[in-house]
């Protein structure tokens, strides 16, 4: 009797759990099916708004480009229109260009002719030009070379003023020199008593004790 009442007992606490089971399942499938529903619900508010925003887009890109494509025909439209007036008017400026031409080109066959004849008339020596222009060449030319190997035969005067001449005498000693009263290379060679004290200035220069000699062989 008491193997019984335990069996029962256990078939009592057994189907319990299995109704707990159940009702613990069935809740969880309700909560899952809401929590779906609403995932749904998010996802659908979602798609709505990037839906109207993706056609928003298209209508908007195809408004642009429809004015870009009316734009773009209306300016080749203007291109076309200045093209043929330009053609018009350089056609017109080169009729007129022809006919202008041919003007200038008689003109200047009438020039040339002139200057043919002109210079045929230039080429014709004069008898008496070309009978006595040999004999005055050769008598003047005898003249011009002795006038030209007396002068350079005369010796050019030397410019005692230019002290450079002297040497060991530089650009800028002679400067000073002149600075101090020595302008001529005469006053070194054959130096007074007042040159002398105006030389000594330069008796630190490299070659001051030649300077007397160098300039006597100058003049």
């Amino acid at each position: 009797m008491a193997k019984k009442a335990n069996k029962q007992n256990v078939d009592k606490v057994v189907k319990k759990v299995n109704k707990e089971f159940d009702r613990t399942s069935s809740r969880i499938e309700k909560l899952i099916d809401e929590a779906l529903k609403q995932f749904d619900g998010v996802q659908n508010q979602i798609q709505e708004p990037v839906r109207k925003l993706l056609k928003e887009l298209d209508e908007l890109r195809d408004r642009e480009m429809k004015r870009f494509s009316e734009e773009y025909e209306r300016r080749l439209g203007e291109f076309h229109e200045l093209q043929n007036s330009v053609m018009d008017r350089l056609g017109i400026s080169s009729k007129e260009a022809k006919k202008a031409g041919k003007k200038p080109a008689k003109s200047a066959q009438k020039k040339s002719a002139s200057t043919k004849t002109t210079a045929k008339k230039a080429a014709k020596p004069k008898s008496g030009a070309t009978a006595d222009s040999p004999a005055s060449a050769t008598k003047a030319t005898p003249k011009k070379a002795s006038a030209a190997a007396k002068k350079s035969a005369a010796p050019k005067p030397k410019d005692k003023s230019d002290l450079t001449q002297i040497k060991g005498i530089g650009p800028a000693t002679a400067k000073k020199m002149n600075e101090a009263g020595i302008t001529s290379v005469d006053q070194i060679a054959n130096p007074s008593a007042e040159d002398q004290e105006k030389l000594q200035a330069f008796s630190s220069v490299k070659g001051f004790s030649t300077f007397s000699d160098e300039a006597k062989k100058v003049i």
